[in-house]
């Protein structure tokens, strides 16, 4: 992907990059020494005087991933020169990590892109647990991913909780923080970080709640802890369910725990148009 603006106005070429082209000041002084910034054809610094009608040109090359490309099943959801959603199933991993470096979401967009011509990266714009399924919106570039990241963009989730709420709608206001190391997980305490998720309930089936959550913060494992701590914890959640739930999930044959990224509604970071991504694993709750 190349970027290209007319200069209407003059000055430094690095007003032009944050401005006019909005490139975030990590990836303008990642092609800067990468001498990736153009003026009528001519490589230049930041600090070039843009005249009128110069024509400012920079190559959005994205570095070779070192995760291999792989063909896998792959739900996409939507797609345009700038994005492409798709649904994770429940189980896979969003990137590789040290101890799995294939079968992962990346390694399958990735041979998405080769097998369709296209030069593009991965930039998840959030990463789902593992055993969280559903909708994953992805920026094929790093300055799509920064814009992206601004977009204000409303994430609602769909749990099956053990438990009914006692309001039907409502907001959990709960700081949450790491238990203690080697523990990865986290925990509703007073010295936590202020973490905030809506709630509304959708409908019940006995004891078991299908609830609409949407986090105003993005907390590591916000939605479970929050859930847990209302004392409705999700169903399959093996790290922060209780006994009851626990039991519940074992008679209803539940391998994982049963959240879904429902739905995603954010402004488009270069057309502005309004854009809501929908999941399709949405009938496995």
């Amino acid at each position: 992907m190349e970027l290209t603006h007319i200069a209407t106005r003059a000055g430094r070429l690095s007003s032009f990059l944050r401005e006019e082209m909005r490139l975030s000041a990590g990836l303008m002084n990642r092609l800067k020494w990468q001498e990736k910034l153009y003026v009528n054809g001519l490589p230049v610094h930041t600090d070039y005087a843009v005249q009128p009608g110069d024509v400012i040109t920079v190559p959005l090359d994205e570095p070779v991933p070192d995760y291999p490309a792989e063909d896998g099943p792959l739900t996409v959801l939507y797609e345009d020169e700038h994005l492409l959603a798709v649904d994770k199933p429940a189980g896979m991993l969003i990137h590789p990590s040290r101890s799995r470096f294939t079968g992962t979401l990346a390694n399958y967009v990735l041979g998405y892109y080769q097998k369709t011509g296209q030069a593009g990266a991965f930039h998840p714009l959030t990463r789902l647990d593992r055993d969280t399924f559903g909708a994953v919106l992805i920026a094929k570039n790093a300055h799509i991913h920064s814009l992206l990241q601004q977009c204000d963009a409303q994430k609602t989730y769909h749990a099956l909780v053990w438990g009914v709420p006692d309001a039907p709608t409502g907001v959990i206001d709960a700081p949450i923080a790491r238990l203690p190391l080697p523990s990865l997980l986290r925990q509703v305490s007073p010295d936590g970080k202020p973490s905030l998720t809506k709630y509304t309930l959708l409908e019940t089936r006995g004891n078991i709640s299908k609830l609409a959550l949407r986090p105003i913060t993005g907390r590591t494992h916000q939605l479970r802890v929050h859930c847990a701590h209302m004392g409705w914890p999700i169903l399959g959640d093996p790290q922060y369910g209780n006994e009851a739930s626990a039991q519940a999930s074992r008679e209803l044959g539940l391998t994982s725990q049963i959240l879904c990224a429902r739905q995603i509604d954010l402004t488009h970071p270069v057309t502005g148009q309004s854009l809501r991504i929908l999941s399709k694993m949405d009938g496995e709750i």
